[in-house]
């Protein structure tokens, strides 16, 4: 009768320990989302503001003048053109560049005290200040390279700062694969580039794409590094064309033209003292968090369609 009852006794400290644990995961869950809720009211809060704010300034007027000394006529034209030529620049810069040197560290690196050396450099560099990059971009690009305070300029110094993302995310994305995905590819003849090329890369691409997303969702509200290489704040033209009438079609000119983005031209009416121009301020950042919101809305749909399509 002993053993048994010791038994049961075992039972009931078994029970009453995953009680307990049980106890302690609901409490944890619970202050989790108390605080998640508590970011979202205080986001949700300060949008709803935005948007109240800047109301009286949505409006195709808004979208297509240039800005100007007139708060009723001032306009977002120049800013939200800079901001997309600036976000090709850094898209080519970085994108390729991070995804393949993601590809290369997971892949084909060896495993030696230099790769993990160049591993924990590119996970450090990710949580650096945006306005290191800034300094390092004027000392470098404008200064040594001679490419001056333009469009070329704040695209590679945004790329840069994107780039450890874009690395970091591409190789966690490989490393959700499975390794029996390129055991089997291994198994029927395949070759280490077709591999990674067909079946790693394929089945990774979302998460890959997902962390691209993100990267540029980040750098278009960046705004430390842009004002170090000097953006202008007041800007009334638009960079020449990307594309001419003549051959050969394209035109490079507006890498070396001057710019201004989103982000600085919110700063330059926010600084004002006019209440008038405060509106368009509002009114500006209420279109870069939607901007926001919406890249990063799209790629969690992008990783979730990609992901329900693949079989495993």
């Amino acid at each position: 009768m002993k053993p048994q009852a010791s038994v049961l006794a075992n039972l009931d400290e078994v029970r009453a320990m995953i009680k307990r644990h049980k106890l302690n995961d609901s409490i944890f869950a619970i202050i989790g989302l108390v605080a998640l809720m508590i970011g979202l009211l205080t986001l949700l809060t300060l949008f709803v503001d935005l948007v109240m704010d800047g109301y009286p300034r949505f409006n195709l007027d808004f979208m297509s003048e240039f800005p100007s000394r007139r708060a009723g006529s001032a306009g977002l034209l120049s800013a939200w053109v800079g901001s997309l030529l600036v976000l090709s620049v850094t898209f080519i810069s970085a994108v390729p560049m991070g995804v393949g040197a993601g590809i290369y560290l997971e892949e084909y690196a060896p495993k030696n005290w230099f790769s993990d050396l160049i591993e924990i450099n590119v996970t450090n560099l990710a949580g650096v200040p945006s306005i290191i990059y800034g300094l390092l971009a004027l000392g470098l690009f404008v200064y040594i390279l001679g490419l001056g305070q333009s469009i070329v300029t704040a695209g590679l110094t945004l790329g840069l700062l994107i780039l450890p993302v874009v690395i970091v995310s591409t190789r966690e994305a490989i490393r959700s694969i499975p390794v029996a995905i390129r055991e089997a590819a291994y198994a029927v003849g395949a070759t280490k580039w077709q591999v990674v090329s067909q079946h790693v890369v394929h089945y990774s691409f979302g998460g890959i794409l997902t962390g691209v997303i993100i990267g540029m969702s980040r750098a278009i509200g960046e705004t430390a590094p842009i004002i170090t290489i000097g953006a202008l704040t007041f800007i009334a033209f638009l960079p020449p064309s990307p594309v001419s009438a003549e051959p050969p079609y394209l035109n490079f000119d507006w890498l070396f033209s001057g710019f201004t983005v989103l982000p600085i031209q919110m700063f330059s009416w926010l600084s004002r003292p006019n209440p008038e121009f405060h509106i368009n301020a509002a009114a500006t950042g209420a279109i870069i968090i939607v901007v926001t919101l919406l890249m990063n809305g799209t790629a969690i749909w992008l990783r979730y369609n990609m992901r329900k399509k693949i079989k495993w």
